[in-house]
């Protein structure tokens, strides 16, 4: 007979699985990414103004797609003059919709050669990059280690999984099942790598947190129940920009989802990070810019 503890090893990383990939995919209705809606963003035809120079890469968070985690920001973005450009990466065969799931130093990957694509079309020298969860932390591989450094001048990360997450604990109950973490690595590569202390984070934080030439600005809400604790979220380095969400509007209680998805606070504080040259403060009135 199984002993009980192998019985519930599928069970223990598909929950944690399950838990790790919260992202807007997860609770939004499924829908084909071919046919979501675009609203002016991903038009290849979009020529940089003089006033927003680069254009903006949005890279979605895990179990999300090019479109299902941006139906509010790239909008936003666009209706303030940024050509804007989103994609989907870390797909795995026969799952559709639900992307971030590879690993992600093969995601980087497809950033690289997606910023080139955006670079050829638009003609400008750099891009803008905007990410949520996997997606904040994701592009600094690409930066660290693929070259991204000489074309991004800017990465803004919402509720990044910069330093991995514990899940409040719950990630350690993984030793408590043998074998769940491998089948968590086999199947859902995304999810291993996040967990704090992965290999793939060791890799990435080696030797600092942020490589020269690239401004980052991390914004992180305390009441993240998906990279937990909340700060490891945050850099260091001369050229960051750590922001809590609730140190600008401390009402605001946007969790993991709501600050990637419709935070209208976290927004105002993206554009002061593409453009701080025009950054007006943030606070909770910033929810009607």
């Amino acid at each position: 007979m199984l002993s009980w503890k192998r019985a519930l090893r599928p069970f223990a990383a598909l929950a944690l699985a399950a838990v790790i990939g919260l992202t807007p995919a997860a609770t939004a209705t499924a829908a084909p990414a071919a046919s979501g809606p675009s609203s002016g963003w991903n038009d290849y035809s979009c020529k940089p103004s003089t006033a927003h120079p680069r254009p903006v890469v949005l890279v979605h968070g895990t179990l999300g797609n090019s479109w299902d985690n941006w139906l509010a920001l790239a909008p936003y973005l666009v209706h303030r003059g940024y050509c804007v450009f989103s994609l989907d990466y870390g797909q795995l065969p026969g799952v559709p919709l639900f992307h971030g799931l590879g690993p992600i130093d093969k995601s980087a990957e497809q950033l690289d050669v997606y910023v080139d694509r955006v670079l050829t079309a638009t003609g400008a020298g750099e891009v803008d990059i905007v990410g949520h969860s996997q997606g904040g932390m994701m592009p600094r591989y690409y930066l660290k280690f693929l070259g991204g450094a000489d074309k991004v001048n800017a990465l803004i990360g919402l509720a990044p999984s910069n330093h991995g997450t514990t899940l409040s604990g719950l990630t350690g109950l993984l030793k408590y099942f043998p074998g769940a973490a491998d089948l968590l690595n086999a199947a859902t590569p995304a999810l291993a790598d996040q967990i704090t202390g992965s290999a793939f984070l060791a890799k990435l934080n080696e030797g600092g947190d942020t490589v020269p030439g690239v401004r980052y600005t991390v914004i992180a809400t305390k009441y993240d129940e998906v990279v937990t604790p909340y700060r490891s979220a945050f850099l260091s380095g001369s050229d960051v920009k750590n922001i809590t969400l609730q140190d600008l509007c401390s009402v605001d209680l946007s969790e993991h989802v709501a600050i990637g998805l419709w935070d209208r606070i976290a927004y105002h504080e993206v554009t002061n990070a593409l453009d701080p040259a025009h950054a007006r403060p943030t606070n909770c009135a910033s929810v009607f810019d």
